[in-house]
């Protein structure tokens, strides 16, 4: 598929080495379009960027060969290129201070501008706060809201799976090129995003995963979104530059609490105490946001008779060992290891390392 003359003239902008995207917008904002900037004399030029990068548009740009991947990548219709000129281009990310000139989208491109909540935390979760992320992110998604997360290990792969189970679906913000997955183990998911979401990027196709590259990142995943929920973050964790983030774009910041005990708390804790709202449920969010309640998870029922189970009530959401829940329930070991595997066959518990368990619901 051929790069019509004026996508091309986005991309000769877009992908020139030292031409940054606030330089960017400053030369689109004086000149008015692309094609504009690209005819401009050099005397304009130089008064907006550097002599170097004016002599370099003054050239014709980024040479096609930059862009020699974007062609046969735009042959596959579930493959866009919106630019910031675009009426597609995302209202929401135009409230941002720096808006990405132009977006890369695989699948359903529609879904960027639909009503938002970005769900992020920890890459090392626990069974509990992947089971937390999942069944608030299903709930949201079923009362319509679209699940935003980076599609990282951990929570945000578990919020991208919520996403998908229900009506609002799902987008991953990446900080790769969208013919990279990263990070691999997440491969199947990244496909049935495609499928059935949306994958967006603001990096050039080829782009390989860089440090630099997911702070930047993170600002999309909230400017894309209403507001913000973490769900497990300890105290250094990414997860609270984007909270951070969503608070200066003025969108809402959530946070589940837990244990005082667990590190992956402490993060949400110190967002609690710093002004994010603290919630137990997902309508807790929807009331915030001035939407309607979810309706009852497709589940609830199966829970209710989980909870039925007599060593359950034994098992807190704390990590216990088998020593203790014989302690506490008087069972013999035998009996407490056959409860335990039909608990967790159930989705009930998790195990944990050092033959600990854990209660999921």
């Amino acid at each position: 598929m051929a790069v019509h003359a004026e996508l091309e003239a986005w991309l000769r902008l877009s992908l020139l080495p030292g031409l940054g995207p606030q330089s960017l917008r400053r030369l689109l904002i004086a000149l008015g379009s692309p094609e504009a900037v690209l005819a401009a004399s050099q005397p304009t030029l130089r008064a907006i960027v550097s002599d170097r990068i004016a002599m370099a548009i003054g050239k014709g740009g980024a040479d096609r060969s930059t862009w020699s991947a974007v062609e046969p990548w735009l042959e596959d219709p579930a493959n866009r290129i919106i630019t910031l000129a675009d009426a597609e281009y995302p209202e929401s990310l135009l409230e941002i201070p720096d808006p990405p000139v132009l977006l890369y989208v695989k699948g359903h491109h529609n879904l960027i501008r639909r009503p938002g909540l970005a769900v992020v935390g920890s890459r090392n979760a626990t069974a509990q706060g992947v089971a937390n992320a999942e069944a608030f992110a299903g709930a949201l998604s079923h009362a319509g809201l679209t699940i935003v997360s980076g599609l990282a290990l951990g929570i945000d792969a578990a919020a991208h799976r919520g996403g998908l189970a229900g009506t609002g679906s799902t987008v991953a913000v990446v900080g790769t090129g969208l013919d990279v997955v990263y990070p691999a183990r997440n491969r199947d998911l990244a496909h049935r995003i495609a499928e059935q979401g949306a994958l967006v990027s603001e990096f050039p196709l080829g782009t390989p995963a860089l440090a630099a590259n997911f702070p930047r990142r993170n600002r999309l995943i909230c400017g894309l979104c209403k507001g913000c929920l973490i769900v497990e973050a300890a105290i250094s964790s990414g997860s609270l530059i984007t909270a951070r983030l969503a608070a200066e774009q003025g969108r809402e910041v959530f946070a589940i609490p837990g244990s005082i005990h667990s590190p992956l708390s402490k993060g949400c804790h110190a967002l609690i105490k710093q002004g994010a709202k603290l919630v137990e449920s997902a309508q807790d969010i929807l009331e915030e946001l001035g939407l309607q309640h979810p309706p009852e998870p497709p589940h609830a029922n199966r829970t209710a008779r989980k909870d039925d189970h007599p060593l359950l009530r034994h098992i807190g959401f704390e990590p216990v060992d088998i020593d203790t829940l014989q302690l506490r329930s008087g069972l013999p070991i035998d009996s407490i290891n056959t409860s335990l595997t039909e608990l967790e066959v159930s989705g009930a518990i998790a195990a944990l390392p050092g033959n600990r368990w854990q209660r999921v619901f």
